[in-house]
């Protein structure tokens, strides 16, 4: 999985912090961190992490940790076990847009991962 972090040249003019660049970077690969969600901070112009879940944590606390009525985006760090009994584990990027907001905000949101 590749991901790029865009600095201020990006289509929405924000950028990732180092401590949100650091944190994806450990739970990829020193698996530091179950998941990582990430928010705009709308004064700074930029998205940084909001909450980072212990190794222990399961995806119901995951889940539990998005907001009901605001946007956010995550990785999450999915393991499991396949038929031929190997672990193996998946990072996902999620997008979590809630449908009513304001358009101003949903069209920020968008613009941040284009």
């Amino acid at each position: 999985m590749s991901f790029k972090f865009r600095g201020p040249n990006a289509s929405s003019g924000m950028g990732v912090t180092d401590h949100g660049k650091n944190a994806f970077l450990e739970l990829k690969r020193k698996k530091v961190h179950r998941y990582v969600i990430f928010k705009i901070d709308e004064k700074k112009k930029e998205v940084v992490v909001e909450k980072t879940g212990s190794p222990a944590e399961t995806f119901n606390d995951f889940t539990a940790s998005l907001p009901e009525n605001d946007c956010r985006y995550a990785v999450y760090d999915f393991d499991f076990v396949t038929s031929k009994n190997c672990q193996k584990s998946k990072i996902f990027f999620v997008h979590w847009l809630v449908s009513h907001l304001l358009v101003h905000i949903f069209i920020c949101v968008i613009a941040t991962i284009v």
